[in-house]
């Protein structure tokens, strides 16, 4: 690793938050500032928030005592969009038996041949660019390229750039909704949510009809899922599944440059697969988490009771370890911690590495 070519650190973490106060001038600094109150603060209008990685995964892996539906959860966020039978306001019996269903949807394998099927066109076309040496907006081509797949995986007919870009920009409006205060969308809310899914359920319905097993929601047909179940799955991996590769690709290949790295993740697919994992750790494209508590308990020396909102401040849980070093080895409490653990880690996570790891060659090569 060349280090001598690194700029200062504190140069780079002092980029690093000018860049999160330009994007986020109120809930960055009130998050960070809860970081200094402590590994456990409760915020009144928020909840507990929970701001120590190995609290935090303790949190994620008591799914009997912190879960996903009930007062304040992301099921109580999501159902009404998404119905009541997505993996991600489910819990118990029903949750492990829907995810036990899943399991084998996104094999590495599976996913790396779906990115190599939707992206090897704009890869080529981002590549033909820059190697003209034509000026590349990444952000964008990221967000198209997230666009695509999850075109993909819905069951889309959709083609061009500009339906991509458009199908995640309306995600992004989605999304976009939740503060860290929300506990229920409004009914207006629910509305506007409803017009953008509602007609990705029905593409999702179509191809889960014509059972095609090379297609996501064929596969979900095989795998034993209902209908409604593929509809609702299809809703939430439109909501989860783009925004953690769009944010990542450009953040990442920024990371390498303010570090002097490029050239490293150039040359290994080994310190890549590093620097990926350490970009997530440190812009942590999923910065907060939500749990509901379900019976009495105690997070660190901080009692909790049931009713009470959980929030995991991943983001402040991430950045305790440093600024932006692919060498150092992360500790077990933070493995990957930005994808969840426990019950609900991540179904989509090696669909989300095949994806970024393409975009990311592309680039470096």
């Amino acid at each position: 690793m060349n280090r001598d070519r690194r700029p200062p650190p504190a140069r780079t973490a002092a980029w690093e938050r000018r860049l999160y106060l330009a994007a986020h001038p109120f809930a960055y600094p009130l998050l960070r500032g809860l970081a200094r109150r402590g590994p456990v603060v409760r915020v009144p209008g928020v909840g507990v928030v929970v701001n120590d990685a190995g609290l935090a995964r303790g949190v994620l892996m008591d799914g009997e005592t912190f879960r996903k539906d009930g007062p304040g959860s992301p099921g109580d966020l999501w159902t009404p969009v998404l119905g009541p039978s997505v993996l991600l306001n489910m819990e118990g019996d029903a949750h492990r038996a829907l995810r036990r269903r899943l399991t084998d949807l996104f094999t590495p394998a599976y996913a790396d041949g779906l990115c190599a099927r939707v992206l090897d066109g704009p890869l080529d076309r981002l590549a033909g660019r820059l190697a003209g040496g034509a000026p590349v907006d990444l952000v964008d081509a990221a967000r198209v390229m997230a666009g695509a797949v999850i075109s993909e995986v819905v069951g889309l007919e959709l083609r061009t750039e500009h339906e991509f870009r458009r199908l995640f920009e309306q995600g992004e409006r989605v999304v976009s909704a939740v503060s860290l205060r929300t506990r229920r969308l409004s009914p207006a809310q629910v509305r506007r949510a409803r017009a953008v899914l509602d007609p990705l359920g029905d593409a999702a319905a179509k191809a889960y009809a014509a059972g095609d097993e090379s297609t996501v929601m064929g596969r979900m047909r095989t795998l034993g899922l209902s209908e409604d179940e593929a509809r609702g799955a299809a809703g939430a991996f439109f909501l989860t599944g783009t925004e953690t590769v769009a944010t990542l690709t450009p953040r990442l290949v920024a990371l390498l440059a303010d570090s002097g790295l490029l050239a490293d993740a150039a040359a290994s697919d080994g310190f890549l697969d590093r620097a990926i994992d350490e970009a997530m750790r440190v812009t942590t494209p999923t910065p907060v988490m939500l749990r509901s508590v379900h019976r009495p308990s105690r997070i660190g020396g901080a009692a909790v009771r049931p009713g009470d909102r959980i929030l995991i401040a991943t983001h402040n849980c991430c950045r305790d370890l440093g600024p932006f070093d692919p060498a150092r080895p992360h500790p077990p409490e933070l493995r990957r911690l930005w994808f969840g653990a426990g019950p609900h880690f991540c179904i989509g996570y090696p669909l989300a590495l095949a994806q970024i790891r393409r975009v990311a060659r592309t680039v470096l090569d």
